[in-house]
């Protein structure tokens, strides 16, 4: 039964990749990007074969912690990245628990970050290669270390299926995982201050997360290396019994969801207009419009793209000095990101897209309605965001520049957007998951999309950009009217010119992209 669960997950995983070639282009990308990281990992633990002893145990145990604190966490917060052997689908099998547990364990590790933990994890052999024991401890170690991460994985989220299942939980998980990657770049030079000044309190946390579960198993060696065979007795019994306790609390878990499955709400969940298809006028435009509008207030999949436009300004502050003409770069980038955050909408759509096809709505009216409702959310903020930077700055003589640009992009990107939403779909998280989940290769396809996408709206878009670049530097008045308008004029232009050809897409290809949201859901 335990082969028969790991076959499965192979079959399903292979099937996936059989539905789309970019689910196989996506899956590349990551074992590349994995491969990338093991390559990276295994020069780092094969020169620690030459570091004393002390220094080795720090940094493995500081790693192996972070490794275990990161399954545990982020399939929390990114519900649904792996559903492909929901244990729900068991429920009518009368399959032992004991085989399901160990099956659904050891299939936990098919896959691109199962493997690179394994093959990581058992790599720490070479860095404790130093005699008979201290290697059989490190694989010991390693082996209890990646069933801490994996187990600890599978009881976490199975133990709070409830709760992480509810919209409310993951639009705030979204929300917080949004933040620390857009401030990605700042935490890891305040992360490098406080190491570069206080390295010598590393060796203390260390020592004290190797007597916790989550560092305990990657301690094991150090312990044999230096004689203390108490200390890794007793390590090696916490981490067993931690992978134990682990395997208790998913049992449990386990079975009172088979027994009571969690309701699903996101289906059930009522649709309120929020008085906005009354508002705007009763035509097909109007309609979708309307609609769309609803998604951004309600759909966090919108709303997670909304909040990245606040934290744009305290990136750009770490990036330049404070008060810096690098702060009146956000009023562009936001109309950037904003203006082609409509490019995947029909497959934000989801299957409710068939209403649409079926309803002979015409392309013109559903590209202009799309634009029309990104643009009631965008132009307000991009606008605020350009006086606002303006007014930060305190170079009101860049304002005609930074509004050129800024329009100029918002409707060049809303342009472009049209025609890749009608001309281009990839997998995307379907309505009630969390907006940061991707089926298999997913997130290949949408970051091959998204770099050839902005690689175009760059193009597109440099002429107000070069002028614009040009005022803001020589403070020339006439240069930021021209700006203003070649933003105006060729963001019109472009804006015009995207939607009637996304129309075009929209009305031939119609069917052929239900087919393809049906596909993807």
């Amino acid at each position: 039964m335990v082969a028969h669960l790991i076959r499965l997950k192979l079959a399903l995983l292979r099937n996936g990749l059989r539905r789309s070639p970019w689910q196989v282009v996506g899956l590349a990308f990551a074992a590349l990007y994995g491969l990338g990281i093991v390559v990276i990992a295994c020069a780092g633990l094969i020169a620690l074969a030459f570091v004393p002893v002390a220094e080795v145990t720090v940094a493995l145990t500081l790693a192996g912690a972070a490794a275990v604190v990161g399954w545990w966490v982020v399939p929390l917060v990114a519900s649904g990245v792996d559903a492909t052997l929901d244990p729900r689908r068991f429920v009518t099998f009368a399959v032992p628990r004991r085989q399901l547990l160990l099956g659904l364990g050891l299939a936990g590790v098919v896959g691109v970050p199962g493997a690179v933990t394994t093959l990581l994890a058992l790599g720490t052999v070479v860095s404790w290669f130093r005699g008979p024991a201290t290697v059989l401890a490190a694989l010991v170690g390693a082996l209890l270390g990646v069933a801490t991460c994996v187990v600890g994985a599978r009881a976490w989220t199975t133990l709070l299926a409830g709760l992480v299942g509810s919209r409310r939980f993951r639009e705030g998980a979204g929300v917080l995982l949004v933040i620390p990657l857009m401030l990605l770049g700042p935490l890891l030079s305040g992360i490098a201050a406080v190491v570069a000044d206080g390295a010598q309190a590393l060796p203390g946390i260390a020592r004290t997360l190797a007597w916790t579960p989550l560092g305990a198993p990657w301690a094991i060696p150090g312990d044999v290396a230096t004689g203390a065979w108490g200390s890794a007795l007793v390590r090696t019994l916490l981490a067993a019994a931690t992978v134990g306790g682990l395997a208790v609390v998913w049992s449990f878990a386990l079975t009172r969801s088979l027994e009571s499955p969690p309701a699903t709400r996101g289906a059930a969940a009522r649709t309120r207009g929020l008085g906005l298809i009354g508002r705007l006028p009763g035509t097909p435009t109007g309609a979708v419009a309307a609609r769309c509008l609803v998604y951004w207030v309600r759909d966090p999949r919108y709303a997670a793209s909304l909040v990245i436009v606040p934290l744009l300004p305290v990136l750009l502050h770490f990036v330049g000095s404070p008060g810096g003409a690098v702060m009146l770069a956000v009023a562009p980038l936001s109309a950037f990101l904003m203006g082609w955050s409509i490019s995947a909408d029909v497959a934000y759509d989801g299957t409710a897209f068939w209403l649409q096809v079926s309803s002979a709505v015409s392309g013109r009216a559903d590209r202009a309605g799309r634009v029309v409702a990104a643009a009631v959310i965008s132009v307000p903020l991009t606008l605020a965001l350009a006086v606002g930077s303006v007014w930060w700055t305190d170079r009101w003589d860049a304002l005609l520049a930074v509004l050129g640009m800024s329009i100029g992009i918002l409707l060049t990107a809303l342009g472009l957007s049209s025609v890749v939403s009608a001309r281009f779909l990839y997998p995307v998280p379907q309505s009630g998951q969390s907006p940061f989940s991707s089926s298999t290769g997913g997130s290949g396809v949408n970051l091959l999309t998204q770099l050839v996408g902005w690689t175009v709206l760059t193009l597109l878009v440099l002429p107000e950009l070069v002028v614009g670049v040009l005022a803001i530097v020589r403070g020339d008045a006439g240069l930021g009217l021209a700006t203003l308008a070649v933003g105006l004029v060729l963001g019109a232009v472009l804006l015009v010119a995207g939607v009637l050809l996304g129309a075009r897409l929209f009305d031939r290809r119609g069917p052929e992209l239900m087919q393809q949201v049906v596909a993807m859901a």
